[in-house]
């Protein structure tokens, strides 16, 4: 079973800036996605960036030019940068790991345990 470990949650003031990091416990391909997941208080769960093959990028709309998704092949790793952070960013952030199909196994997605991000106004 594939583990995914995050880090770099907390509390922070609107305006400020946090770093998650997500660590793989497989080693990940080029052909895998990984991303970010957000979990807003009594909402569902939602894509908020993505990146597959350390060059495509996919991101929600309220997030652009605010957070930049970034891969580590080599680490097995995914980053989110997160800039000016802003209440509504407050959420649980899970960690997903889109494994592509290898040969005689088919695509199947991992998650983390999800770290808190807060922020206040």
């Amino acid at each position: 079973q594939v583990q995914l470990v995050e880090s770099g949650g907390g509390l922070v003031q609107a305006g400020g800036s946090l770093r998650l990091s997500c660590a793989a416990s497989e080693t990940i391909f080029s052909t895998d996605t990984m991303g970010w997941y957000r979990q807003a208080p009594g909402k569902q769960r939602e894509l908020v960036a993505s990146i597959t093959g350390g060059i495509r990028t996919n991101y929600v709309d309220d997030v652009k030019g605010r957070f930049t998704i970034s891969r580590d092949n080599a680490k097995n790793t995914v980053s989110l940068q997160i800039n000016s952070l802003k209440p509504e960013d407050t959420g649980v952030y899970y960690c997903h790991y889109r494994r592509s199909p290898r040969i005689g196994v088919p695509e199947y997605d991992f998650w983390g345990q999800g770290t808190q991000v807060t922020v206040s106004s």
